[in-house]
């Protein structure tokens, strides 16, 4: 009778609290979303992106450096203007940008910006305006 009990009882616990299905995965411990980015293109690819349908040119330059020339039909948005935060929100992120300014800087700027604020496809004039040969 003994040896039955103990049976009976061994079957219990095991029987008991050993198949709890795991917790759900919180959503602080899911990985975490990669961080907003651009690419930075040589002359000839702007060039070559500039061919392409629904394409925006922006120019982040000031507006005496744009009186230097531009790229023909470039959007303007000084990146020093204390509105272009709430200029770049008020795009349309569906287009793809491709950005300038004079050397790279502003621009790499901007397009880190604009990364950050939910554009998907924006790209960057290495060299800037100072290197574009297509003047």
């Amino acid at each position: 009778m003994k040896y039955l009990l103990l049976i009976f009882l061994a079957t219990a616990q095991l029987a008991c609290g050993q198949d709890n299905p795991p917790a759900p995965a919180s959503p602080t411990a899911s990985a975490p979303a990669p961080a907003p980015t651009y690419e930075n293109l040589s002359q000839e690819d702007f060039a070559q992106r500039m061919q392409e349908e629904n394409v925006v040119v922006l120019d982040v330059r000031t507006p005496g450096e744009i009186q230097g020339g531009k790229i023909e039909g470039a959007v303007e948005i000084d990146f020093r203007d204390p509105d272009f935060a709430q200029k770049i929100e008020a795009l349309d992120r569906e287009p793809t940008y491709l950005v300038y300014c004079a050397v790279g800087g502003r621009s790499s700027q901007a397009c880190e910006q604009m990364a950050e604020a939910g554009f998907h496809k924006v790209y960057n004039l290495e060299g800037g305006y100072t290197a574009w040969s297509g003047r």
